[in-house]
């Protein structure tokens, strides 16, 4: 018999690849950590191998047998790799079958279409329980901070300028929900990811009786009641890569998250603000001005929501022109996909180091908040309490702005006779419209900045993040 000219399809071919086609075309260099997935899969194929009757009992305990010791080494840094051949399946079955002769008819009934498609969803159920509990220590350090500094008010912004005070935990409770949402997109990529393509074959199965359902078991590919869950459509199954999409998705989005996050640090550890000092262990200085404390890791953070971003475009264009169903062009799905996943989790870990060591400066955000203009738009509510629609009253207060401009006062400092000119309904208590406390405590509706409700989001989010 004729020697195969490559160990998995060379029987057509009277040569093996050039060197550099095997350079130019091997995946072993990334693909190598589904190594955990792969063997899992091929664990339960080979046990459905055994169930149906197309390999023994002692063949699939041979073959179990021999998947652990593979495992154990690559844990231990001992597993040889290959690039000779290709891709972590390759050079697991080819490690198996040098100690287990029954390991040449793992292969049988599965193609490496529907073992990289499993080893993928296998592999996304973890990622994404990773990715979670990375969003979710962020979380957590951001509720400790709201709930610390829940008395300090600061001026909110629209358009980068000043527009109505709101409490700093206000402002953290809001990157909560930024972040709450991110961990939503995960768990639905995680929920998406939970049906088991394993027994589709190349593109159109196998006319072996393979039990497709027992694998989805073996490998936990189940809804909430047990029941086994598979993919319908073959062709469908080794063609999709709306996971990889949703996945890089979900990462690029909460990059663009943390980026605001850390363009807002940036801002409020700046002079011109001074609303927080950053932890030295997350900033570094200047090699020539000695006096320099940079935000390197916002920075960074803002930086790499780009790299998230590149990422999913990547994965867009190499998908949009393919047609059914596997194309060599797939292989190059995954570099993407592990770095925008291994860059999600290492900016979560940075950000909450960033904010864990973070200082809130009470006297720098009450000078600012001190600010009369910030509660504007109280006095126009002042006038609508009075009678005045809202319009009109949008109007008389912005002329009393200006008249305070043009006598060179603070706006609750105009005089008396000054703002009945402007509107009859300036009664001699609309001063009293300046007080912050006073202002906050109206604030008071759901999802508002009142002390009341800041109190309240703290509490669900403490309850939440405890769940």
């Amino acid at each position: 018999m004729a020697k195969p000219s490559q160990a998995t399809w060379g029987g057509r071919f009277s040569s093996g690849p050039a060197e550099l086609m095997l350079r130019f075309s091997e995946s072993v260099t990334f693909d190598r950590r589904l190594a955990p997935f792969d063997i899992a899969g091929s664990k339960a194929h080979s046990a459905m191998l055994a169930h149906v009757g197309l390999i023994t009992a002692a063949e699939r305990n041979a073959i179990h047998k021999g998947l652990d010791v593979i495992a154990a080494e690559i844990v231990e840094g001992k597993f040889v790799w290959d690039v000779k051949l290709e891709d972590v399946h390759m050079n697991i079955e080819h490690a198996l079958k040098q100690r287990v002769p029954a390991a040449a008819k793992l292969h049988t009934a599965r193609s490496r279409n529907d073992q990289v498609a499993t080893d993928m969803r296998l592999y996304f159920k973890s990622a994404c329980v990773e990715v979670v509990a990375g969003l979710r220590a962020v979380q957590r350090v951001l509720v400790d901070l709201a709930e610390l500094h829940r008395e300090v008010l600061i001026p909110g912004y629209t358009h980068l300028q000043r527009a109505q005070p709101v409490s700093i935990a206000h402002h953290l409770l809001a990157w909560v929900e930024m972040i709450g949402r991110d961990v939503r997109r995960f768990a639905e990529v995680a929920e998406h990811a939970n049906i088991c393509p394993l027994g589709a074959g190349a593109i159109a199965g196998t006319t072996l009786p393979i039990d497709r359902e027992f694998v989805a078991k073996e490998l936990g590919f189940v809804d909430a009641k047990g029941r086994p869950q598979v993919t319908p459509n073959s062709m469908d199954t080794v063609a999709d890569r709306d996971l990889f999409l949703e996945f890089a998705s979900a990462a690029a989005i909460a990059g663009v998250h943390f980026s605001r996050i850390a363009e807002d640090l940036i801002l409020w550890s700046s002079a011109e603000f001074r609303f927080i000092d950053l932890p030295d262990t997350f900033c570094t200085g200047s090699s020539l001005m000695p006096q320099k404390k940079n935000p390197d890791a916002a920075e960074l953070l803002r930086g790499k929501s780009g790299r998230l971003v590149g990422n999913l475009t990547n994965l867009l264009v190499l998908v949009k022109g393919l047609p059914m169903t596997y194309n060599r062009d797939l292989q190059e799905d995954k570099p993407p996909l592990f770095d925008s996943h291994d860059t999600l989790v290492i900016c979560a870990e940075v950000l909450a180091g960033t904010l864990a060591g973070a200082k809130v400066i009470p006297a720098a955000c009450a000078a600012a908040v001190a600010d009369p203009l910030l509660l504007a738009t109280d006095l126009a509510d002042y006038l609508v309490n009075r009678g005045v629609p809202f319009r009109d009253a949008h109007h008389a207060v912005g002329a009393l702005v200006k008249c305070a401009e043009g006598l060179g006062v603070p706006l609750p400092q105009v005089p008396q006779d000054e703002a009945q000119k402007i509107h009859k309904e300036f009664a001699k208590d609309w001063p009293e419209v300046f007080d912050l406390d006073r202002a906050m405590e109206a604030r008071r509706g759901t999802g508002m900045p009142s002390p009341a409700q800041v109190k309240k989001q703290v509490a669900r989010w403490r309850k939440a993040l405890a769940e």
